[in-house]
């Protein structure tokens, strides 16, 4: 079983929002999963131009480092997603990431996986408003959500530990939802609803789109 974190804070080995990623992978390990941490800040990945290639051809045009974090997300068994809060929403690094996966969300290639994602901001509670967007766009992608944490700086070294705590634990819930392949009915259903929407939408659009296209109709044949 493999988990993949990405941190997406700028702070490097100082982020806070890193250790909060480490400790979900530190939970995955302790229950036998094979873990790797991406440090996306590090990375070299443009931004989308809204090309539609990847729609096209199944494939971005831009030769950078995107194409293989991409494979690592893809072939992942679980995700942990971080972010620290900046200006109520996730990084700049993070969007990036976020808006060159438009084939995925399209063709909802990430059925089957389940993610953690965590978020640290300096006002209090500010955090949530990263970790809420995050279990959206995840599960817009066909994630399911294990589930969420974070904290608030300013409340200090026993609020963090606390959130390391609970971010460990969430890394053994993540085990254990993949080895049981756990439903959440109210995700489920929203699940549903994606998949109609984008099979329409790929269908609206099969001139162009004719990878995507082609992909919905090899699904449905199964």
């Amino acid at each position: 079983m493999k988990i993949l974190g990405i941190n997406a804070s700028p702070r490097s080995s100082n982020s806070q929002t890193l250790k909060l990623v480490e400790a979900v992978l530190n939970g995955a390990r302790s229950k036998g999963a094979r873990t790797e941490l991406v440090d996306i800040c590090k990375l070299s990945i443009e931004f989308c131009n809204a090309c539609g290639i990847c729609h096209k051809k199944g494939k971005c045009v831009k030769k950078d480092d995107f194409q293989t974090l991409y494979k690592k997300i893809i072939d992942a068994d679980g995700l942990v997603m971080g972010s620290p809060n900046y200006f109520r929403s996730v990084t700049a690094q993070m969007k990036t990431v976020i808006d060159r996966m438009a084939d995925a969300v399209h063709c909802q290639l990430l059925i089957g996986k389940y993610t953690v994602n965590v978020a640290t901001s300096g006002g209090t509670g500010q955090y949530k408003q990263v970790t809420e967007y995050l279990n959206k766009i995840m599960l817009n992608f066909g994630s399911f959500v294990t589930g969420s944490t974070g904290v608030s700086i300013r409340q200090g070294p026993k609020a963090f530990e606390n959130a390391e705590k609970r971010a460990f634990q969430l890394g053994e819930d993540l085990i254990e939802d993949i080895s049981i392949k756990k439903n959440y009915p109210n995700q489920r259903r929203i699940m549903k609803e994606n998949r109609t929407y984008f099979q329409s939408l790929v269908k609206m659009h099969k001139d162009d789109w004719s990878h995507e296209f082609k992909y919905w109709n090899s699904i449905d044949r199964k």
